[in-house]
């Protein structure tokens, strides 16, 4: 098989960030007026009290003390807690568009390549701002790249399934370089009325270039030794927020078109998949375990990280080996894995080696064994 690197990253972080602090000062504030408003049908039995959040409940639970948004102020507002960002007019470029164009500026320049060098554009998240055209296409066009681009989505394990369907497509010659797009603007779907998941995701975009090694001129080349994708499908994490909801007007608004899910099943049964796709992947690539330098894996809980690289290793990774970004950056969905490795990347001297993994709704896994040139 055609040798395949990756020869450039690129990320987007929002201006606006907020603390755990702020989010839970306005989050019980909310609560108040809720069991305020419903006082009456909560000493009935009618309806159940609301809890107040905390500081140190959220950054025990996820390790999370901070995300960047693309918009706080509805989001602190107690009698709104959603964003407000204006819609846009259909000549304008598109919100997850804008995001994917800075991500990508920053990632070809890294590789050394320009617009004109890229054959295919491949937009992967958990949720498009619409259904149609494409985002890729709209990248495309704002970019001026020839060739063709489509989204997909398979829910924060979208990125590494997008290295490997970039990988293939430089491989059996449809691309000589691929630029793949991970915009997450996680803050449209997330319930901030919900205690256990209103502190879980932020929002940024990353950016990368696939190509083939033969032509690569980066100083920043990691080649793909091999890859491993997985699905099984669980309602443990759901969203039925969708174009058919228009049927059913009772379900409009309802909090299942939002992000919900059981995160103790979630942590119970994700966390072994994920440590035997990586064993195994690490595997099949002629490595073993310990001849792994780095752990880039997916931003989604630092109790799951800290468990999956344990099992792997059978003791705790340093912060080295498996750097964390979640702190600051929280839960990015399918950006989370490659915001780790675009930031932890550089000081890796040539020849180690390293796991990008993600995990998500699905369930889905996706697993890439990489080596720095």
């Amino acid at each position: 098989m055609k040798p395949v690197v990756i020869s450039g990253t690129g990320l987007y972080t929002p201006q606006q960030s907020i603390s755990n602090d702020e989010l839970v000062t306005a989050f019980n504030a909310y609560v108040e007026l809720f069991n305020a408003d419903n006082a009456g049908k909560i000493a009935a039995g009618e309806v159940a009290a609301l809890e107040p959040s905390s500081s140190g409940f959220i950054e025990k639970a996820s390790g999370i003390k901070s995300r960047y948004v693309m918009e706080k102020a509805g989001i602190l507002d107690p009698t709104r807690m959603t964003p407000r960002i204006k819609e846009r007019g259909d000549e304008e470029l598109s919100l997850q568009a804008e995001m994917c164009v800075a991500a990508a500026r920053e990632a070809l320049a890294r590789a050394g390549r320009t617009p004109a060098d890229i054959d295919m554009v491949l937009v992967a998240a958990s949720n498009m701002q619409r259904a149609y055209p494409a985002m890729a296409v709209e990248v495309q066009d704002a970019l001026g790249i020839e060739g063709f681009g489509f989204d997909m989505n398979v829910a924060c394990s979208s990125a590494t399934f997008a290295i490997q369907t970039a990988a293939a497509a430089v491989q059996t010659g449809q691309a000589r370089a691929v630029l793949v797009l991970d915009p997450e603007i996680t803050s449209a779907h997330l319930n901030f009325r919900d205690r256990d998941s209103h502190f879980i995701f932020g929002d940024a975009c990353t950016a990368m270039v696939i190509e083939a090694a033969e032509t690569a001129t980066s100083a920043h080349q990691f080649d793909i030794l091999d890859s491993k994708l997985k699905t099984s499908f669980s309602n443990n994490i759901r969203n039925n927020f969708g174009f058919m909801n228009r049927f059913d007007e009772d379900g409009i608004g309802q909090p299942d078109k939002l992000f919900r899910q059981q995160g103790r099943k979630v942590f119970k049964e994700v966390c072994p998949m994920a440590a035997e796709m990586i064993r195994t992947t690490v595997e099949h690539a002629g490595l073993q375990v310990g001849d792994i330098a780095r752990f880039w894996l997916h931003q989604a809980n630092l109790n799951m990280n800290h468990l999956i690289v344990r099992t792997l290793l059978g003791r705790d990774a340093t912060p080295e080996e498996a750097p964390v970004i979640l702190d600051t950056y929280a839960n990015t969905s399918s950006a989370g894995s490659i915001i780790a490795f675009h930031k932890y990347q550089d000081d890796l001297p040539s020849g180690s080696n390293g796991v990008i993994c993600s995990f998500g709704a699905g369930y889905s896994i996706g697993c890439v064994v990489v080596r720095k040139r």
